[in-house]
């Protein structure tokens, strides 16, 4: 869902949506969604069942790369090495 949709469905402008987001979870609502995708990154990467390129599209990035890349931001470390034991 589109932040303009979100900041329409409870009537405020997307700059004030985004300011009160902010104020309330401390992090903007793209972060706050990147965090999330990340999260369930994590969970499915330690199934070991699936390849990490399917995570990355299940997660909603656009490939294998992609997910590297924002993984490595937000904890340091790539899903390879999160995932070996």
């Amino acid at each position: 869902m589109k932040l303009a949709h979100l900041a329409k469905l409870v009537g405020m402008s997307q700059y004030y949506f985004c300011h009160l987001f902010k104020r309330s979870m401390g992090v903007t609502p793209y972060q706050y969604v990147l965090q999330q995708r990340i999260e369930r990154s994590k969970q499915l990467l330690k199934q070991n069942e699936l390849s990490i390129a399917e995570i990355a599209l299940m997660c909603g990035f656009k490939n294998q790369s992609h997910l590297t890349t924002f993984f490595r931001k937000l904890t340091g470390i790539t899903p390879k090495v999160f995932r070996s034991p």
